[in-house]
């Protein structure tokens, strides 16, 4: 093998189901790179187009690699009830700077069926007056579930926003018991 093909970088993916609703999964050799909710087709896609171009390699559908393996079963585990914490490789590299600052914090200091407010965890980083920032961060969360940026809610008790959609942010929270279980 060449140095050069040592360098490249593999990039595996693959779509789970799960209990709100389809997840891409994808890895590096480093680590989970990625977690996208409502992995229909076109999200796929476009999820795959922009990894692409953000590492700079082409990624490659792999449900039965071993950098996934692990991931798949760890996620399986958080959705039936069995799992709280993920123990798992992250690869960083899709974010940097202040919003990997914040995620690092949430990661390690939210732990599950608990909440934190924006405000609160801007304090928590040293920036007092950057909630609307650590907001920010949370929507650039590439990784979200295991970097946790559903404990995140606003400080008057709303629940706050969330890219997977607040009826997927909703069942996350009530999953680990902080918000009931819907009805029906």
């Amino acid at each position: 093998m060449n140095s050069h093909a040592q360098d490249e970088q593999r990039v595996v993916w693959a779509v789970v189901g799960s209990d709100i609703g389809p997840l891409l999964l994808a890895a590096t050799d480093e680590g989970l790179v990625n977690v996208v909710f409502h992995a229909t087709e076109p999200v796929r896609d476009r999820t795959l187009d922009r990894l692409a171009s953000r590492l700079g390699t082409t990624p490659v559908e792999a449900p039965d690699a071993p950098q996934l393996a692990e991931a798949i079963r760890q996620f399986e585990a958080y959705f039936a009830g069995e799992r709280h914490d993920f123990a798992l490789p992250l690869d960083w590299s899709l974010i940097s700077g202040f919003n990997r600052q914040v995620l690092r914090e949430l990661v390690s200091g939210v732990p599950y069926g608990s909440v934190v407010g924006y405000g609160d965890l801007a304090r928590r980083v040293g920036q007092p007056g950057a909630a609307q920032a650590v907001g920010v961060a949370m929507g650039s969360n590439p990784l979200p579930v295991v970097v946790p940026c559903h404990r995140v809610v606003e400080s008057d008790g709303g629940i706050g926003g969330f890219g997977g959609g607040l009826e997927t942010k909703r069942r996350l929270l009530a999953l680990e018991g902080v918000l009931p279980q819907p009805l029906f």
